[in-house]
């Protein structure tokens, strides 16, 4: 007999999202992704100086802020056909590179993990097996008996002392909480230690950035962050030299722990990479430019359909046509006046509430489409277009995933990524890339500063006539874009078209399923009265929004409402 279930809140981090699925014979067979708070920051830009709007778009998010200040600078910067110097790339894509670390290492462990790990459990365990299992996954110290002999009785003073915190509402004992005790408690300790090495990644975009969360520095036309090497008030030798300390240690944590922590728990849960598949078309854009024009990157981007790699087509610049001229949103679902779909640059945001109809309009959220087809983004988008495009960085770290899950036993294919543990092992990967050409470009800066290259910034100047631009980033949870119109050197009109938008959006004019939606379709329900797998798969996308699942019977009814963790 079909069930309703309410699921309040879905996400461990801000926003509001409510998801309404529909279950019969204990699976998913229909799913409604809304969002319930309206944004308006694109409202209350227009008419400001477009030097400014990267202030203001920080402060749509409290996690994701240095990605909305890239995007804002590389919009105005695209309008005015500016050429960035060569540092302020390098400073910019370290910030970025720190920052895409520290994002995905706090999502797996202190987001998500706890969807696969049952901390009561780890009560159970045999330090001196978890340090042992351990050791065979990876060769980092830190995994001694002692350490997870204390961690274990530090969690044993918690539970007794009714003190468990943030872990209080957890799904202990489900039925799908497949995990041995031993690596319960390996889980356990690696969530708190992966409370420091994170820090290490944000001291980095702190001394970048002027400050953090809300980075000071990313300007438009460059960096204010004067650079000397002799001069104490300035990124000067000391710094970069602590900097590359700190970039060190989140490399080791990153590629030893976090990489190998995924594949471990993967592995033990294989089927989940059969669930979760959704939509699989993709979308990713190039990032860390090597060059002051953003025709040269590190890290590859395009568009690959149907999950069919031989589709895949690059963006190759921050002026690619390709990626102009085929974004739209569309909001046949979604609560504002308009019909569309429109291209971002002549995009509405006139909200119109008219409450929650699953057959009319129910979200906050606009449908983006590119060629009027709905795509997933996110660190599996990025690494399927670095596996498409043989990109070296990607395919070492692939490479490396896929012969240490034989050594667990389970064979996997790229196939296998298109799934709710694949979404998960595609960020760990992007994570350890990231790791890598962070000290890249740590080097590449040096280097660029011991040639006598001190420049950080070029002079702005707008035109009198209308001028539009775009600026994109592929931030931690996928592709990112601002669009602006300028007139007169003040905002006309300015669109975000954010990574959260793509993969929560509502149905469009077609009634094409968002990534959200369409991924639930088929998810099990082992157990109503707990229903986790839904926060499995929603989960695996890092939604960047708090949410409410609901879970209706053919007839719409609420049977039961439910509170998780």
């Amino acid at each position: 007999m079909a069930q309703r279930i309410t699921i309040d809140p879905l996400t461990r981090i801000e926003g509001h999202l409510r998801i309404d699925v529909e279950v019969a014979g204990g699976k998913v067979v229909n799913a409604w992704s809304s969002t319930q708070m309206w944004r308006g920051i694109e409202v209350i830009l227009k008419g400001r100086d477009p030097r400014d709007a990267w202030a203001f778009t920080q402060r749509i998010c409290g996690v994701c802020t240095t990605v909305h200040a890239i995007a804002s600078v590389r919009a105005v910067e695209n309008a005015l056909g500016m050429e960035i110097p060569l540092n302020a790339q390098y400073v910019r894509n370290i910030i970025l590179c720190a920052h895409g670390i520290h994002d995905h290492m706090v999502h797996f462990y202190h987001l998500s993990a706890l969807d696969w790990v049952d901390i009561i459990s780890a009560l159970k365990a045999d330090p001196k097996k978890t340090a042992e299992l351990a050791q065979t996954i990876s060769d980092w110290e830190g995994n001694s008996v002692t350490y997870f002999k204390s961690i274990k009785e530090k969690l044993q003073k918690f539970v007794e002392r009714g003190q468990i915190g943030p872990f209080t509402n957890g799904y202990w004992g489900h039925p799908q909480m497949k995990l041995p005790p031993e690596v319960n408690l390996l889980a356990v300790a690696h969530y708190l230690t992966a409370l420091d090495y994170q820090f290490n990644a944000d001291k980095v975009v702190a001394i970048l950035g002027g400050k953090n969360p809300h980075i000071q520095t990313v300007i438009v036309g460059g960096v204010g962050l004067a650079i000397n090497p002799d001069n104490e008030a300035t990124l000067n030798m000391e710094r970069l030299d602590y900097i590359r300390e700190l970039l060190l240690r989140v490399k080791e944590y990153t590629q030893k722990v976090y990489l190998n922590d995924v594949i471990a728990i993967g592995c033990l849960y294989k089927d989940w990479f059969k669930i979760g598949r959704g939509v699989t078309n993709y979308l990713a854009v190039p990032d860390l430019p090597l060059d002051t024009k953003g025709t040269k990157f590190d890290l590859p981007g395009g568009t690959i359909f149907n999950g069919d790699l031989s589709t895949y087509h690059p963006i190759k610049s921050f002026n690619d046509p390709y990626f102009r001229d085929n974004i739209t949103e569309t909001v046949a679902h979604s609560w504002y006046k308009d019909t569309g779909p429109r291209h971002p640059w002549q995009g509405e945001t006139i909200p119109n509430y008219t409450d929650f109809d699953p057959n009319g309009k129910y979200s906050w959220a606009k449908a983006p489409r590119f060629k009027g087809e709905p795509m997933q983004v996110g660190p599996l988008a990025q690494v399927l277009m670095g596996i498409a495009s043989k990109h070296e960085p990607t395919m070492k770290w692939v490479n490396y995933a896929i012969e240490k899950a034989k050594t667990l036993g389970v064979n996997l294919t790229v196939n296998d990524l298109h799934s709710t543990m694949g979404r998960h092992l595609a960020r760990a990967i992007r994570a350890a890339v990231l790791a890598d050409l962070a000290l890249k470009h740590l080097d590449l800066l040096e280097k660029n500063i011991a040639k006598g290259d001190l420049e950080i910034w070029n002079e702005v100047k707008f035109p009198r006539r209308e001028i539009k631009g775009f600026g994109f980033h592929e931030a931690p949870r996928g592709t990112l874009s601002h669009w602006v119109v300028i007139e007169r050197g003040k905002i006309k009109n300015y669109q975000c078209v954010v990574p959260s938008t793509w993969n929560v959006s509502p149905r469009d004019e077609k009634g094409k399923k968002g990534p959200y939606e369409a991924s639930l379709i088929d998810n099990p329900i082992v157990d109503p009265e707990k229903p986790l797998e839904v926060l499995r798969t929603i989960h695996s996308f890092d939604p960047c929004i708090a949410c409410a699942v609901h879970v209706l019977d053919s007839k719409g009814k609420e049977i039961k409402r439910v509170k998780v963790l």
